[in-house]
């Protein structure tokens, strides 16, 4: 009995995220006239795949999928192996550039990025990188990497340093405890990095907008925006149903590395 409000609670969360999915799926399988009533229903009177053929027929969905595909993975796999030496390397040792470092990072995530928009593309065209994914996905790195430095030296300290000093009483260096202790022990923390970046850059759409210019290497984000016509009238069906299918790459994604997430890992590393 005491658990019940707890279970009430956790019923009342998962509907709340659930909501803005189901609301989603209801609009995309309703017909126009649906859509136009004033008093909207959850469930379709009429359902109707047609929202989904009209949306895949307008744009070229499938292709900026795969490109927003690379663009996340790419971006997500190099911030890991850009931040996770940098991280241990600020967890464990100290001195002035260890603080210099993690203010840098704080400074830098409530730093408004629209004041570095202009600055960030005279750069890009100066490297060539504009409408370019390469130069989408170093801009991703840029500005991902911080949040996954501090979220990576938060993992690495909770992992003990007695057992990096028992490997170098056993003769490993500390390259080889690193490699063969320490970054085992970091899968959970390293898997929720690669899912904080790879929704992130799969979800961004200002810097994306910013660099790509030519239809053909447009991401996912930016292919949405093309279902809203110059007079900011959305058509809601085709976009609801594009949305819909956007979502999925991420609910896969989160499926298939849920289980690393779990923190239990260290159990039973140090044995009495």
């Amino acid at each position: 009995m005491k658990r019940i409000p707890q279970y009430a609670a956790l019923l009342a969360y998962m509907v709340f995220l659930a909501f803005p999915l189901v609301w989603l799926l209801s609009t995309a399988l309703k017909t126009p006239q649906e859509m136009a009533n004033l008093h909207p229903t959850w469930i379709p009177d009429r359902p109707t795949l047609a929202n989904f053929s009209d949306a895949f027929g307008e744009q070229d969905l499938v292709g900026a999928g795969l490109r927003s595909l690379i663009v996340a993975l790419s971006s997500s796999v190099l911030t890991v192996a850009v931040s996770l030496p940098a991280s241990y390397a600020l967890a464990r040792y100290k001195g002035v550039l260890k603080r210099v470092a993690l203010g840098w990072v704080l400074v830098s995530q409530v730093f408004p990025f629209i004041l570095i928009i202009i600055p960030l593309f005279m750069v890009l065209k100066q490297l060539d990188l504009v409408n370019t994914l390469f130069g989408l996905v170093v801009v991703h790195v840029t500005f991902t990497l911080p949040f996954a430095l501090w979220m990576l030296q938060g993992y690495v300290r909770s992992v003990p340093r007695e057992l990096e000093e028992a490997a170098a009483m056993d003769g490993a260096t500390r390259l080889r405890s690193i490699v063969s202790i320490v970054a085992p022990l970091l899968a959970p923390g390293v898997v929720a990095t690669l899912l904080f970046s790879f929704i992130s850059s799969w979800n961004e759409f200002l810097f994306a907008l910013v660099v790509l210019k030519d239809p053909d290497v447009m991401t996912l984000p930016l292919t949405l925006v093309r279902f809203t016509g110059p007079e900011g009238v959305s058509r809601l069906g085709p976009l609801a149903a594009a949305s819909l299918m956007a979502t999925i790459p991420s609910l896969i994604f989160f499926a298939i590395i849920q289980r690393r997430l779990r923190s239990g890992l260290m159990a039973g590393a140090v044995k009495g």
